[in-house]
């Protein structure tokens, strides 16, 4: 295992960091939004102060808003000199260029494509377009590009498309988009984003799997009683409410970040550390998802909706008197869920996932439950019960791998005492870059080990929907609990053990 850990990664040893990425020209439709002032110029600033960005690329900025480059520019310096340097701002802002689009009418990127082999100048440079639009955009945006022919490549003109979730609404939107889609691009240019897979932490989990003997041979059904993902949050919906209140959290969170999480913790070793071969393995983990018992769903499936409480000591507003949301939404802000996965590693292991809004903490980890010892040969103990091991991979806030184990206590009396072996993941990395970064890295040369590709799109959809239309039918609608801002979640409605997970342990 340990000389095949070593081929299989290999290629990603030499990834990071170094020489500045090929050249690209990066267009960003909604430009004027939220998505880009948050997370892709600060991206940008990442690799330029990492001097991962090619001194060549130029970035065209696309919005609704009829408005001149220097305007433009002026607008947004100001929204992003709190978080970008000043030496990385004044790098990045001439390299924008401004503009005006309505994706609407027909012809409209006709314009765009001219800018760009402007820009070009006779070479050659990878296109990028970064669709940070309402997914409803998706669409027509790609339509207008192909129109274009701005989905036709050139030798050594690589042209990428960038979506982020959701990709779809459930199996038939799903299907309808990647029509749209694959009509004008191939499926090698199309990336569609998860940044939770940019997270070191989360990428770290293969790692620890494949790169130590120590763990890999007790990484099944033997050994492992079951296994816990959790992504909890402290925020509310804040200006994601129309999109939201449409989604809920298993539109949210649980078609791509949690069944993410869960293909980390249960996929198979692919031969080698390759784009294609490790999205081979996620998929086969999704095609062994046990499809939840529909009759019996409340055993299977927990929802919640939070309502007023106090978070950090100070009040905040239950989910129906958000701005925006409608005064009797019953959209789940919460969701814990039981799943089982019928192969030959996890045959009859629960992983309990979940997720919520406005819970105390914002925390996300991974647990591994490790079966209890056959038989306690300490039955003179005061305590005869020992506890189990656990494997504890924190992502956020403390970005940590746990090992608890038992040893004895001090003293005469035979006592088990819980210890832990910590790795701090973040205290040993002194070149990390945003998450973000990472992943428009990977988009620049090309990389698409972290991204979704449309086969497990579809699997995760085909499990969810028939989840999704029983919870909208209101004779068979799962029970929404109602749990107060700032809490543990809805009180526990089944009798599992494991519904605790969601907790802080």
């Amino acid at each position: 295992m340990t000389e095949q850990a070593s081929d299989v990664f290999s290629d990603l040893a030499q990834a990071m960091p170094g020489s500045p990425a090929v050249s690209a020209h990066l267009v960003i439709f909604g430009a004027t939004g939220d998505l880009a002032v948050r997370k892709i110029y600060p991206a940008l600033a990442s690799l330029c102060h990492n001097s991962l960005l090619s001194p060549a690329m130029r970035i065209v900025a696309v919005g609704r808003t009829p408005l001149a480059t220097h305007a433009y520019v002026q607008n947004l310096r100001p929204r992003l000199e709190p978080t970008i340097p000043a030496p990385c701002l004044e790098n990045l802002l001439p390299r924008i260029t401004y503009l005006g689009m309505d994706p609407t009418e027909p012809g409209a990127a006709a314009e765009l494509s001219t800018l760009l082999d402007t820009m070009d100048a006779g070479q050659t440079h990878t296109r990028i377009f970064y669709f940070a639009v309402p997914p409803t955009a998706y669409a027509s945006l790609a339509m207008r590009l192909g129109e274009a022919g701005l989905g036709r490549e050139k030798p050594g003109q690589a042209v990428r498309l960038v979506v982020e979730k959701p990709f779809g609404r459930d199996l038939a939107s799903a299907k309808e988009l990647d029509w749209v889609l694959h009509h004008f691009f191939s499926e090698e240019q199309i990336f569609r984003i998860d940044h939770y897979m940019a997270k070191e932490t989360v990428q770290n989990v293969l790692f620890l799997r494949f790169a130590n003997v120590l763990f890999e041979p007790l990484w099944n059904r033997r050994y492992i009683d079951h296994i816990s993902i959790t992504a909890a949050e402290s925020l509310g919906v804040g200006r994601r409410a129309e999109f939201y209140d449409q989604a809920g959290v298993l539109r949210d969170m649980f078609q791509n970040h949690m069944m993410m999480l869960l293909a980390l913790c249960a996929m198979e070793p692919p031969s080698s550390f390759e784009a294609e071969l490790v999205r081979d393995e996620r998929s086969k983990v999704y095609r062994a998802l046990r499809s939840l018992d529909i009759s019996h769903l409340p055993e299977n499936l927990v929802l919640g909706q939070y309502g007023p409480g106090t978070i950090q000591g100070q009040p905040v507003p239950g989910y129906t008197q958000e701005p925006g949301i409608a005064p009797d939404s019953t959209t789940p802000t919460f969701a814990w869920m039981r799943v089982f996965l019928d192969n030959w590693r996890w045959h009859g292991v629960p992983f309990y996932m979940c997720s919520g809004k406005r819970l105390a903490e914002k925390r996300t980890e991974i647990a591994i439950h490790f079966k209890d010892v056959p038989i306690s040969m300490f039955h003179q103990s005061k305590d005869p019960h020992i506890p189990a091991n656990r494997l504890i991979l924190g992502i956020y806030p403390d970005e940590l791998v746990r090992l608890e184990i038992q040893t004895k206590g001090h003293g005469s009396h035979t006592i088990t005492h819980t210890q832990a072996m910590d790795f701090m993941y973040g205290a040993s990395s002194t070149d990390r870059i945003d998450d973000y970064a990472k992943v428009l890295l990977d988009c620049i040369i090309g990389d698409q080990t972290l991204f979704w590709r449309q086969d497990a799109v579809e699997l995760c959809w085909s499990f969810l929907t028939p989840i999704l239309e029983h919870c909208n039918c209101p004779e068979h609608a799962v029970p929404l609990h109602q749990y107060p801002a700032g809490s543990l979640g809805p009180e526990r409605p089944v009798k599992s053990t494991a519904f605790a997970n969601c907790e802080k342990e």
